[in-house]
């Protein structure tokens, strides 16, 4: 695969890394070559990267094999699957889910992505359904736009939601941008 061919979501191998493709951009500055910058994140670590790259420049794409699978629960050794194929456990690190973490619960389905055997990358729904555990009373001020408050969700995740949400509400939140959608 050529860099002009890195799309985002794409999985490469950068420096004997694997790494994801969060964003492509061609550009052509004034009398200067062409290049495509690419943002890249380590799977491994999560550290993001900005490099440059010639269009022709090789890069190499690293095909996963995505299996369904089942969160069970949380423990010491981290965030516990189940694939769902083989019914075979595992565990994935904090560092592996990042963020992800707040959209898990028990017995949700996901799909992630394996590498030679190993999981590598969870791939979430675009939005869950989340309970509402903590949310203060909204107080109405003098506002023209509209005013939201902090709710905490169920799995820690902290939302800004209307004043008319409450605890026991289920809403919607978006995974990719932890935004409140509506409610469930």
């Amino acid at each position: 695969m050529q860099a002009r061919d890195a799309k985002k979501g794409s999985i490469v191998l950068h420096q004997n890394e694997m790494h994801l493709v969060t964003e492509a951009t061609h550009r052509t500055p004034g009398n200067l070559r062409a290049f495509f910058q690419i943002t890249l994140k380590n799977l491994k670590n999560g550290r993001i990267v900005q490099t440059r790259f010639a269009p022709d420049a090789p890069l190499e794409k690293i095909t996963l094999d995505p299996k369904q699978c089942q969160f069970l629960y949380k423990d010491d050794s981290g965030y516990n699957f189940m694939d769902m194929e083989t019914y075979h456990s595992f565990a994935l690190s904090e560092e592996i889910l990042g963020d992800k973490k707040y959209y898990l619960k028990e017995s949700m389905e996901i799909k992630i992505d394996f590498y030679e055997d190993k999981p590598i990358f969870p791939e979430l729904p675009q939005t869950v359904t989340l309970k509402v555990t903590e949310a203060p009373p909204g107080v109405r001020g003098d506002s023209v736009s509209n005013t939201t408050k902090i709710a905490m969700c169920e799995t820690g995740l902290k939302v800004n939601v209307p004043l008319f949400i409450d605890e026991g509400n289920e809403i919607k939140v978006n995974t990719d941008t932890g935004e409140y959608l509506g409610r469930a």
